[in-house]
């Protein structure tokens, strides 16, 4: 039986907002605050006495620092942890580590998620400065309709001689053009102008579009996978402008993977409790539908992963550096957040959507 945790200001303790969690010199619960019961999407009452294993891996870096902690006898802590279980979904997040300073072997633990309105005004940044290339894009995008027409009029010509199994090749390049000329008809797209038109959407349809043009494209021999929550809500979101921001996160997945076992994931999932004020409002936006795009390349340079949504910021040799301010600017225009870690042979890239408004009512 765990006996009850001697803590003064349990008060205090549930008024943080980040998760605290007590711990006894056997790795079990004796204490979580509201915030962790959150974060771990279950009571105080159910947890205590759980052991951390059962809502942490015990492979993750936090028992590392919960070894730290007691053979040192002082406090420790890790920035851009990587929390990723069925409870909490994929999750970066600082963890810092103390000892109990009264009970040998006890330990407080607490889970700060990283700001997420600061990834927020960092991208609002980026999209400023973005909008200085849309002059620019404007005068190429009559040179380049030209010969997508042609492009689009040899698939139509192909189409009547080729097998039936082909003609959803010559049918994807037609729609392909299709979006493509759409997109070049709205190269306005990193000014404020206009609205954006939105509908409820199955984000999976849009991301299994994704996966079939990179499978017969720019992805050949790259193993994509699919880890979908089937449950996810609609998405509330322009259809063609989602494709663009997960097309361009897979082409750069695929660009870095190795060549002999490159692998991209591509994962979904309902994400518990972020809310965030909407700039110049009172209102708070509910941000659920979380979209993760892995992949096991190298990893981001230190060098550019502070201005990683900048226009021209990249660091491939024939790369524009305008793909990342793009997604950063379509997902902002969407009311959602885009963020990544990286490290050698892992980095993630997510998306957090809102739902569709009828059902956030709801």
């Amino acid at each position: 039986m765990v006996p009850d945790t001697p803590l003064d200001g349990i008060a205090v303790l549930n008024a943080i907002a980040s998760a605290v969690v007590v711990l006894n010199s056997e790795d079990d619960v004796l204490f979580i605050n509201a915030a962790g019961e959150q974060l771990f999407e279950s009571s105080m009452g159910h947890l205590k006495g759980t052991p951390l294993e059962d809502l942490v891996p015990r492979d993750s870096q936090v028992f590392s620092l919960i070894y730290q902690a007691r053979r040192n006898n002082s406090a420790v802590w890790e920035y851009e942890v990587e929390i990723d279980t069925p409870r909490t979904g994929p999750r970066v997040m600082t963890i810092q580590v103390s000892p109990h300073v009264e009970i040998p072997g006890w330990v407080v633990v607490q889970f700060q998620e990283h700001s997420k309105a600061l990834r927020i005004g960092q991208q609002m940044l980026s999209r400023g400065a973005a909008r200085s290339v849309s002059a620019m894009a404007r005068l190429l995008a009559h040179e380049v309709k030209n010969p997508l027409s042609g492009i689009r009029g040899a698939a139509q010509l192909l189409d009547q001689s080729v097998a039936e199994p082909d003609r959803v090749l010559t049918q994807l390049i037609r729609d392909e053009t299709d979006r493509i000329v759409a997109l070049l008809d709205r190269m306005d797209v990193f000014s404020d102008g206009g609205s954006l038109s939105r509908e409820a959407l199955n984000i999976h349809q849009v991301l299994e579009h994704v996966k079939r043009l990179a499978e017969n494209g720019f992805a050949r021999g790259v193993r994509i996978l699919e880890r979908y929550d089937p449950s996810l809500p609609p998405v509330n979101g322009n259809r063609d402008q989602l494709i663009q921001v997960f097309l361009n996160l897979v082409k750069n997945a695929a660009e870095v993977v190795p060549e002999d076992g490159g692998e991209i994931v591509l994962s979904t999932a309902y994400q518990h409790g972020l809310r965030l004020a909407a700039p110049g409002s009172a209102d708070r936006l509910d941000l659920p539908l979380v979209v993760t795009v892995r992949d096991n390349g190298p990893g981001i340079p230190d060098d550019i992963r502070g201005h990683l949504f900048d226009p021209f910021v990249t660091n491939k040799p024939s790369g524009s550096g305008l793909g990342l301010p793009l997604v950063a600017k379509i997902v902002t225009d969407h009311g959602g957040i885009v963020e990544f870690d990286t490290q050698p042979g892992r980095t993630t890239f997510r998306v957090v959507l809102p739902l569709d408004p009828a059902l956030a009512k709801g």
